[in-house]
């Protein structure tokens, strides 16, 4: 608890002293709590998936709005230690950051959401199979075919974007995705003006194999504004062929609320700012998070944003004191005649 109550105070950056602030305990009391006290974090885990699979799968068979499964990765930057460190931060490495361009180091933290209806939070990696037809989103790290195959065996097709450089298959012809891009646009042919979220792009729609899977439709994507400018060329994988073009760009489009849960992590909830060392105290922090944003998004009453719920729990909190202030002043026997200097 003080750790969770820590999150809504101002100040917070995931730091041992910030929790020791609101504990009567010391502050190396609170890291040996996460790092090698004794209390079943498993068990947390899993109740927290089972709660979430319970929300999704009852809005989805509800309202018949497919189950999105949306996964992606983000870096928690660190400071590289000096090599004579004697007690350098566990499970640290340089990864490829997207963002930057450039090799990072720090935590890679993957994360796996599961929205329908508008509803999202952050659950593990198990899934029941959903009582609609469903999705699995993601960006192009996560187009293979073992994890495609798996999904499917989950009851999810896969929306995902693709590597410009994937080969395809046009006629029986290999060919890389770029290649058959820039060949079609010259022409123009087969490219058909699409309107997502009020914004037009000039599709081309392939459907076929291509390496490593036996049938998809593949959109090769230029917005309208760019067309045929090989750096603002996208690229989009379905499994399920039976859907529109629109109906999958705007599948794909759901994978934003993933984005806005990283930020939201590093803003409120100091994924990139804390200092714990140990790899399984940072496990058990990322899980304690993990329970802040569930609280956040259904303990306020009714199922709300990560943002409005966090907003207001810190109100809440921050209101908790001023009582507390004012009960301690009132019990002063000065109370009265400070309140008459004050006015």
């Amino acid at each position: 608890m003080s750790i969770l109550i820590s999150i809504f105070i101002s100040g917070y950056h995931g730091k041992t002293t910030d929790f020791a602030k609101n504990s009567s305990c010391h502050r190396t009391t609170i890291a040996h709590f996460l790092n090698s006290g004794k209390w079943n974090d498993p068990l947390l885990s899993d109740a927290l998936k089972q709660a979430v699979i319970e929300i999704i799968y009852s809005e989805a068979a509800r309202t018949g709005n497919p189950v999105f499964c949306i996964v992606d990765d983000t870096i928690a930057s660190k400071t590289k230690p000096l090599s004579r460190a004697l007690h350098p931060i566990e499970d640290a490495y340089f990864h490829q950051s997207h963002l930057k361009k450039k090799q990072d180091y720090g935590h890679q933290a993957v994360a796996v959401m599961l929205s329908c209806n508008g509803i999202v939070q952050n659950i593990a990696k198990e899934l029941p199979v959903p009582p609609v037809m469903s999705y699995f989103l993601c960006d192009c790290w996560y187009v293979s075919e073992k994890i495609i195959n798996t999904f499917v065996q989950k009851g999810f097709h896969t929306i995902g974007a693709l590597k410009t450089n994937r080969l395809l298959y046009p006629s029986g012809m290999k060919k890389k995705l770029s290649e058959l891009a820039a060949e079609r646009s010259t022409t123009h042919k087969g490219f058909d003006l699409v309107t997502v979220k009020k914004r037009n792009y000039y599709v081309y729609r392939y459907e076929g194999n291509l390496s490593g899977i036996e049938n998809a439709v593949v959109l090769l994507s230029y917005p309208e504004k760019a067309f045929g400018n090989p750096k603002a060329l996208r690229a989009f994988i379905s499994t399920n062929v039976s859907l529109s073009t629109q109906e999958i760009l705007s599948c794909y489009v759901c994978r934003w609320p993933i984005e806005i849960f990283f930020r939201q992590c590093k803003n409120h909830l100091a994924l990139d700012t804390y200092q714990i060392r140990s790899s399984k105290g940072i496990q058990r922090y990322w899980l304690l998070m993990s329970l802040t944003h569930y609280i956040c998004v259904t303990g306020t009453g009714g199922y709300r944003s990560f943002q409005d719920g966090y907003h207001r729990i810190c109100s809440a909190v921050h209101q908790e004191k001023y009582q507390y202030l004012f009960l301690c002043a009132k019990a002063s026997d000065d109370f009265e005649a400070f309140m008459k200097l004050a006015g």
